[in-house]
């Protein structure tokens, strides 16, 4: 953009409170899910598709944006998203069954997977760059605290009310997003209408839903089965197939070439991982509580809340160390302080007082996005600002295709752990709770070790707006 923006918050107010009902919406319903398995009388491994198959969608939708944008203005994509998601709300919140329920979070799913990767675009632009660190601080206290938070206020809606609640509490917000789209947001590129490559998008969708389908099979079929492996091998095929013709393409649906920038490519390693950590934990968490300590929903809401104050504090406060130190030092110290948690975690039982875990959840959430929101920013700040809205989708939907699979990994061990056991019921979750954290550890240490292969890069290649 070439004119100075006065209200740059005010610009992206409407994608901020879209993007946070978008991303509560991810883990809103993992305290729900044992509430949910006995409404529509089905298993985890079934129900854990109203998790998975929202990141899917997200992530089919996420390398699309590019092209969107160019084919329909910022303001249009947006209200649509807003108005989409409003949509899939009600659906969910009317749903007979389990079938029309995850429709409605599917059609839910597009609407973020639009509003996420143009928030970040947006921010870079409108905002000059010494204030980028701090701006994209702000985008990732949204997509942190949001799914932190999401826990806690589903238990208390369901300590009152039934389940439907949770979808028809994101309605008046997303009308309210869509007015302050109207009113203030701006439009950030030219629509060029270039040719669109059906069958990019054709390989993205099959692909990605490939890799999930087949993590999410193991749970029920077994990681060695002919139906994960087939479902992995095919999805991997597809996916190197629309990698190639993505570089080979004039213009491409998705800009993989800036994934040459290494820093670039390393930077948007650790971000999945950190995202894939914190949305394992998060959906193993509540559960644990209510089927291993046997807590009430209500009471299982308000202990995973401190959890989800001091992640909304330190994302705040790590937006702002990008800006003074970098990324490469909040990092580390993000991911070992996640890694004290997490380990924490690991050592619970059946008799955990609720103080130990409430301390646990609270390190863990301090760790995730210590290390998230500088990260992001040297991952962007690493691109030019032709590459930047690319480079945004890059990164979200490396995160939304990899929670989407952590939560299926988190399932099949979870049932793993619980089969490998004798006892009573809570004895075998808090097994398959062990069994689930250990992938979580084992993401948190390969973030650590990645963390030491980057650069830190304190120059934007930005544009000033000033």
């Amino acid at each position: 953009m070439d004119q100075k923006i006065k209200h740059p918050y005010l610009v992206i107010s409407g994608m901020l409170l879209g993007a946070f009902v978008g991303m509560f919406s991810e883990t809103s319903l993992n305290i729900a899910l044992p509430t949910l398995v006995k409404s529509f009388s089905t298993t985890t491994s079934t129900v854990q598709w109203l998790v998975t198959g929202y990141m899917l969608v997200i992530g089919i939708i996420l390398p699309l944006s590019s092209i969107i944008s160019k084919w329909f203005t910022t303001r249009q994509i947006i209200s649509f998203a807003l108005i989409d998601f409003m949509v899939g709300a009600i659906i969910s919140a009317l749903a007979p069954n389990f079938p029309a329920l995850l429709a409605g979070r599917m059609i839910q799913g597009i609407g973020t997977g639009l509003i996420l990767p143009l928030m970040f675009a947006v921010t870079m632009q409108v905002f000059p760059p010494q204030k980028i660190g701090t701006a994209i601080g702000v985008n990732g206290l949204v997509i942190m605290f949001a799914p932190a938070i999401g826990p806690t206020l589903t238990g208390f809606i369901l300590g009152k009310l039934s389940w439907n609640w949770i979808f028809w509490l994101f309605v008046p917000f997303l009308a309210i997003a869509l007015l302050f789209t109207l009113r203030f947001l701006v439009n950030i590129e030219k629509v060029t209408r270039p040719r669109v490559d059906k069958l990019s998008i054709f390989e993205s969708a099959v692909g990605c839903s490939c890799i999930v389908v087949g993590v999410s099979f193991a749970s029920t079929f077994g990681w060695l089965s002919w139906q994960v492996l087939a479902f992995l091998i095919v999805g991997i095929i597809i996916l190197a197939a629309y990698a190639v013709r993505q570089i080979k393409l004039p213009v491409p649906i998705l800009k993989l070439q800036t994934l040459k920038d290494k820093n670039f490519a390393i930077c948007v390693l650790i971000v999945m991982l950190d995202f894939g950590m914190m949305l394992s934990a998060m959906y193993l968490l509540p559960m644990y509580i209510q089927n291993s300590l046997l807590l009430p929903v209500a009471l299982t809401g308000i202990v995973m809340l401190p959890g989800g104050v001091v992640n909304a504090i330190t994302s705040a406060i790590a937006g702002r160390i990008y800006d003074y130190a970098g990324f490469k030092k909040p990092a580390v110290f993000g991911f070992i302080i996640a890694l004290i948690g997490a380990v924490m975690l690991a050592f619970s039982t059946v008799h955990t007082s609720i103080a130990y875990i409430i301390t646990a959840n609270v390190i863990l959430m301090i760790g995730g996005p210590l290390a998230m929101s500088p990260v992001q920013s040297g991952a962007l700040n690493s691109l030019s600002a032709a590459d930047s809205g690319d480079g945004s989708t890059i990164l979200n939907t490396v995160q939304q295709i990899f929670g989407a699979v952590c939560t299926a990994i988190a399932t099949s061990l979870l049932g793993m752990g619980q089969r490998s056991v004798s006892g009573s019921a809570p004895v075998k979750f808090v097994t398959g709770f062990h069994y689930g954290l250990g992938f979580t550890i084992t993401v948190i240490i390969v973030g650590i070790m990645l963390v030491t292969l980057t650069k830190e890069q304190r120059t934007s290649k930005g544009v000033d707006l000033n």
